[in-house]
């Protein structure tokens, strides 16, 4: 089983920056597929990128292109997204998932097996 925790989310300005960070818990962490997602208020939650176990596939959806970078450390069993020129509209509850499934790296939430419980961003305009 893994347990994983979000962090670093906060208040930021348009265009500022920000770095998440996931803590997992469990020795096979580096079997899992790890999957940013977001739920904006009043909004589905929305897949944000994914990093397979040895973090040479990432895969983003179209709003996080070029804008964020997801990133892992196996030895420290995080994942890391960091978030540039960020904008009002990504403003959300960001959570962490962890998953063995083809399809977590895909960004379905059906291929992810564990979740943390967010960590909330706000962009200001």
């Amino acid at each position: 089983q893994v347990q994983v925790v979000e962090s670093g989310g906060g208040l930021v300005q348009a265009g500022g920056s920000l770095r998440l960070s996931c803590a997992a818990s469990g020795r096979t962490f580096n079997t899992y597929t790890m999957d940013w997602f977001r739920q904006a208020p009043g909004k589905e939650r929305e897949f944000v990128a994914a990093i397979n176990w040895s973090g040479r596939s990432t895969y983003y959806a179209d709003s996080a292109k070029g804008r964020f970078t997801i990133s892992r450390d196996n030895a420290k069993n995080s994942v890391y997204l960091q978030m540039n020129s960020l904008k009002p509209e990504d403003t959300a509850v960001y959570y962490c998932a962890a998953g063995t499934a083809y399809s977590a790296l895909m960004g379905r939430e059906d291929g992810m097996d564990y979740w943390g419980k967010g960590t909330l961003v706000t962009v200001s305009s």
